[in-house]
């Protein structure tokens, strides 16, 4: 598969993992996400999946939109490093949220699909 080609497959991915998170929906996230993922947030901490989860069915954290340009994607084998730069608003406990952030997706080849495992944001520096 070329470079444009992996590009776009996974644009496809992470726009539907996008969708799934503005739908503030746990079903629909979980479909994109494996039963151990983890999310290292933009301050340096641990957020299990069960803890994104709790946090988004009791209404504490909600997204509204969520895009994301990805810039680079390795393959290796069964694993997927998908790196880009993704912005996107909410609340967090009431309170308008908005991040500008780069990303690293870590993906596994799972019965045929491509689940993310573990999600990784670091801000941008204006």
């Amino acid at each position: 598969m070329t470079n444009e080609e992996l590009l776009s497959q996974f644009e496809s991915i992470e726009n539907a993992f996008n969708e799934a998170v503005v739908s503030n929906n746990t079903t629909e996230i979980a479909k994109c996400i494996s039963g151990d993922w983890i999310l290292i947030d933009a301050h340096g901490g641990i957020v299990q999946r069960e803890s994104f989860f709790n946090a988004v069915e009791k209404g504490l954290l909600t997204h509204a939109t969520m895009t994301k340009k990805i810039l680079r994607v390795k393959v290796y084998n069964e694993i997927a490093l998908v790196t880009g730069r993704g912005q996107n608003t909410g609340t967090w406990m009431g309170q308008p949220i908005g991040a500008d952030e780069w990303i690293t997706d870590v993906y596994k080849k799972q019965n045929g699909y491509w689940i993310c495992v573990l999600t990784h944001l670091t801000p941008v520096k204006k």
